[in-house]
């Protein structure tokens, strides 16, 4: 009879610890002067929009109907943020603090989980180092995948990563690809190697900044975060934007995010129609925007069911392991009921 994981209180703490991002406008040719990098501030437009939501069909097909709601104000408050008039260039500023320990949960009062999983994840350490963890990581520091929106159409994008310790590495963020990670330089693999030294709890900690520089053009809009406001209220604003202290920021879970979306190792990655390239690193393969989990329990391939067989001493392929030891990284609670 296979051994059950036995911790119903089981918790782990993110080893990748991001701040929020927050967003300047400033010039490409002077972005290296800091002092000429402003704070964006958000600006509040009100605006009248027109109906263009899809209507019923029974108004659809009255012309008289459809008129008199087309004609209705669409009447909106919203948030925007854009760089100045004279500026081109978007300053996105965070930090990134990664920290070791992995082999440790914060929370766990599972007897034989305790005795069988640090001898599994301390096995893990000493052969896999957490080098493939690390370049997935790196690559996504040096691609600017966490710019996000304004990503898309930049003509130029430079990330620049200081690593605490008098080095400082400068990427073309266009250089590294964004849907897979075979992309390598000399820089990108001195970062990752920072990086796996820290996981692996070599370093106490490793504390890096990074600052993305995205040429978007003149007075051109950028975009923080959205807040999600659950209650608008009639002629409340119906878009707002994250400011931290008067200045355009994006989440911190946004960034990381981005930085985790390393998994390219779940069913079907590989298939044209069903594969949409790398992932975050989620328990179900969870993608939000197309509603869809691509790690499901009916395929084994989701975490719970991995994990269980991982630590209590089962054999993984090593693709299964890097995932599991992903999801530990990004943290969670992944207690189970005791009632079964």
């Amino acid at each position: 009879m296979a051994v059950k994981n036995d911790a119903t209180v089981l918790a782990f703490e993110k080893k990748l610890v991001s701040s929020d991002g927050y967003l300047y406008g400033t010039t490409w040719n002077e972005r290296f002067q800091k002092e000429k990098a402003i704070a964006l501030k958000l600006n509040e437009k009100s605006v009248r929009g027109t109906i263009s939501n899809r209507l019923k069909p029974a108004m659809q097909s009255d012309p008289l109907k459809l008129n008199a709601e087309v004609e209705k104000p669409n009447l909106q408050t919203v948030d925007a943020c854009a760089l100045g008039e004279n500026q081109d260039t978007l300053k996105l500023y965070f930090t990134l603090k990664i920290l070791g320990g992995v082999e440790k949960p914060s929370a766990s009062n599972g007897p034989k989980f305790n005795e069988s999983y640090p001898k599994v994840a301390q096995t893990y350490i000493e052969h896999e180092r957490f080098n493939e963890l690390a370049r997935r990581y790196a690559t996504n520091i040096a691609n600017g995948r966490y710019l996000w929106r304004n990503r898309v159409g930049a003509e130029k994008i430079e990330v620049i990563v200081d690593t605490g310790d008098g080095q400082t590495f400068i990427f073309s963020a266009k250089d590294f690809a964004l849907n897979h990670f075979d992309s390598s330089n000399s820089d990108l693999q001195a970062l990752a190697n920072k990086i796996a030294e820290a996981l692996c709890g070599r370093l106490p900690y490793l504390l890096i900044s990074i600052e993305a520089y995205a040429l978007i053009g003149t007075a051109q809009e950028v975009y923080p975060s959205e807040e999600l406001v659950l209650d608008k209220g009639k002629g409340n604003k119906s878009k707002i934007l994250y400011e931290v202290n008067g200045v355009a920021a994006m989440h911190s879970q946004k960034i990381g995010n981005a930085l985790r979306t390393i998994d390219t190792w779940y069913p079907g990655c590989d298939n044209l129609e069903t594969g949409i390239g790398p992932i975050a690193i989620e328990p179900y393969g969870a993608v939000t925007n197309l509603g869809k989990a691509f790690r499901t329990p009916k395929d084994k391939a989701d975490f719970y069911t991995l994990f269980d067989r991982y630590a209590l001493g089962e054999a993984l392929t090593d693709i299964e392991k890097h995932y599991v030891m992903a999801v530990l990284v990004r943290g969670g609670v992944f207690g189970q009921s005791g009632k079964d």
